[in-house]
Formats: structure tokens, sequence, C-alpha cells
């Protein structure tokens, strides 16, 4: 074989190699989808945080469902622990994204209503997050996936 021959063959095996990841119908989707699972289990950072401070910070926690501040603090460590837990190993995670939009919807559009973007930006990308997998679902790779029938 020549040098063109062999340069044909390598442009030929990376262009299949760029329509295979590319292709919706590879298992690039559905480990897109498991990416963006994992990059929400940063949510399991803020959450650990108040669960470790849940007395020191429960009674002066906003209250902006007029339930109290104990429970509306415990109500965001639970989306933020165990819910975000279920959704990063792919476990009733629509049910569990439910709390998580709802508290990041509060977070952006009530609790830092007045603020500068700057301040609600980590909240709306996170509800973003939550929004696009609420649409796709778990994906293949999943507990849900493994416990289901349709492996």
């Amino acid at each position: 074989m020549n040098q063109k021959t062999v340069k044909m063959m390598s442009l030929s095996k990376i262009k299949n190699l760029i329509q295979k990841l590319l292709s919706p119908d590879t298992w690039s989707v559905d480990a897109g989808i498991l990416l963006l699972r994992m990059s929400c289990a940063l949510m399991l950072l803020h959450g650990w945080s108040k669960f470790t401070n849940f007395s020191e910070d429960s009674p002066e926690w906003p209250d902006p469902l007029h339930v109290g501040s104990t429970v509306s603090c415990a109500l965001t460590v639970f989306a933020e622990l165990f819910c975000t837990l279920l959704v990063v190993i792919g476990l009733f995670s629509r049910l569990a994204l439910i709390p998580l939009i709802v508290l990041m919807i509060i977070i952006v559009f009530v609790i830092h209503s007045g603020d500068p973007f700057p301040d609600r930006e980590h909240a709306l990308m996170y509800l973003l997050s939550y929004l696009a997998l609420l649409f796709t679902g778990p994906g293949k790779y999943s507990l849900e996936r493994f416990f289901s029938k349709k492996r």
C-alpha cells in the first residue's frame, strides 16, 4: 500500500468514528444522559451541607411556602440530598425530579427574585438540567433500566 491509500483509510476510519459518535442511534445519547445525571451529583454537596448543619440553619431558613422554616429546610434537604441521589443512580428519576424542579423554581423566582443574574445562575442551570432529564428520562445506564423489562 502506498502512503496515500493509508492516509485515505485513516481518514475514512476517523469519519466513521465521528459519525458513530454523533449518531442519535448509538450509545452516545444514553452516555450523554448519564453524564447529565452525574453532573447533577454536585447538588449532593449542597444537600449534605444543609443536612449536617440542619439544627443551626433551620431556625433562620427562608419560608417561601409558609410551612415554617424548619419544614422548609427539611424539604430543601430532602430534595437536594435524597432526590438528587435517586436522580444520580437513575431510580424513580422522573418522580425524584419534581421536588428538585420545584425547589429550583422557588430559588430562582422567589428567594433570589430581586438579586442580580449571577446569584441565580447556578439554580437556573440546575433547573434546566432537571427539566432536560424530566423529558429524556434516566437513560439506558440507570437502575430503572436495569430493573425494567426493556433491557
